[in-house]
């Protein structure tokens, strides 16, 4: 066992394992600590490749006191190397896309659920519940039904109709509430202190984040135990940029893997980017913003760990950048056109910013660049209807050849 406590990064105070969020010392946030003093790195990269077939494989670095399990078991999802992406933006990068839109509900959030959800288990919850932007929700629903668990998913009730319907066929509690994610988060807060039920986004957040961290355990297998060179992710809370890097530092810290932390770029849009503001202004402060985007996975006003993604993209020589929902419309193009990987709306604002690496002179030919798809475009169908094109014709090859003014070559 390598959980060690809950401790507030802050001041660093330390707390027992149980379902707390935040310091009653400093008001800061909690998050899971770990003792690796007596890990083998070879006996712990043998346990690694003999592992299941998804994110269980890390269990040592999970915050789990017991065995860990999960019917929906997400993870080990693609890691494609994108040449054609590549020549298109006129890079001599090696371009890699990890697309987890591969996972059980079709985004990354299986992870964090996973582990969520296990850890609720564990501490005896048997209601489960989160405020949602659309894939928290589906996760959720779920991988509650799996493990047979009640649960109750808040959302703003203007949410994408893809997402609600793939949300209540699980059937859980589905509340729209009639605001703005902020305003679903602050509802929820309130009712974690009033209901016996686990949070998973609110009181247990410390153990929810630690999922993220396995998108980087799965890169560095998936590199030949390396790492990559530059990594371009999406910024919604500012969670997952962190502990992506977390979980390379905890792998460099064991010596699972050599080098660097790679150079991070987060991905916001244009309307919702209180961090890509931050970072462009020098400030330390995220300050909040009313959101106005297409890309509402990402649209979150107040982001909790901000900060800190701000500070990460300036320790490693990275950025944060905002695109506008043109250029989300674009990236999402774009990415189907050269991958055949067809994403939604948060992962057309990782490739918008992708694209402005090249102009800047951010890429460097034969680094390898990471980019984190993080979401299935089906859940987001009417962000490119105004692109879609139909070329109706007779059944007949003269109609054919009218429209399109060529033959049909066999």
């Amino acid at each position: 066992m390598t959980v060690k406590n809950l401790r507030c990064k802050e001041c660093s105070t330390e707390f027992e394992l149980g379902a707390s969020y935040f310091c009653d010392q400093c008001f800061g946030p909690l998050e899971v600590r770990y003792d690796f003093s007596g890990l083998n790195a070879d006996e712990a990269r043998r346990k690694i490749q003999a592992g299941s077939g998804g994110i269980w494989r890390y269990s040592d670095f999970l915050p789990f006191e017991g065995q860990a399990g999960d019917p929906l078991e997400p993870g080990l999802t693609p890691l494609i190397k994108a040449d054609r992406l590549a020549e298109r933006l006129g890079t001599g990068a090696e371009i890699y896309i990890k697309n987890d839109a591969a996972n059980p509900t079709h985004s990354f959030k299986d992870r964090v659920v996973a582990v969520a959800i296990a850890k609720a288990r564990e501490l005896g919850f048997e209601t489960v519940a989160c405020a949602s932007t659309g894939n928290l929700a589906n996760a959720v629903a779920a991988h509650a039904a799996a493990a047979g668990l009640d649960s109750y998913v808040f959302v703003p009730s203007n949410l994408e109709e893809q997402k609600l319907l793939a949300t209540d066929i699980y059937g859980t509690n589905l509340v729209g509430v009639k605001g703005n994610y902020d305003d679903v988060n602050r509802l929820c807060t309130q009712l974690a202190d009033e209901r016996p039920w686990a949070f998973v986004n609110v009181n247990l957040r410390p153990y929810y984040a630690e999922g993220s961290k396995t998108l980087a355990y799965e890169t560095v297998e998936q590199l030949g135990w390396s790492l990559p060179d530059r990594v371009v992710a999406p910024i919604a809370s500012g969670s997952l940029f962190t502990k992506i890097a977390r979980g390379f530092e905890e792998w460099l810290e064991v010596g699972l893997v050599e080098g660097e932390l790679p150079a991070f770029h987060g991905s916001q849009a244009e309307g919702c980017s209180p961090v890509a503001t931050a970072f462009a202004e020098g400030s330390k402060v995220c300050r909040p913003q009313k959101p106005d985007t297409i890309a509402k996975s990402l649209a979150i006003g107040d982001p909790a760990d901000g900060p800190y993604a701000v500070a990460q993209a300036h320790r490693t020589g990275g950025g944060i950048d905002a695109v506008s929902d043109d250029e989300i419309r674009e990236g999402i193009r774009l990415l189907a056109e050269t991958t055949g990987i067809f994403t939604e709306t948060a992962g057309g604002v990782t490739v918008g910013v992708l694209k402005k690496l090249p102009d800047r002179g951010a890429l460097v030919d034969r680094e390898r660049v990471v980019v984190y798809i993080t979401g299935e475009g089906l859940k987001t169908l009417d962000a490119n209807r105004d692109s879609f094109a139909l070329t109706e014709i007779e059944p007949d090859p003269d109609s054919f050849e009218a429209r399109f003014g060529q033959e049909v070559h066999v």
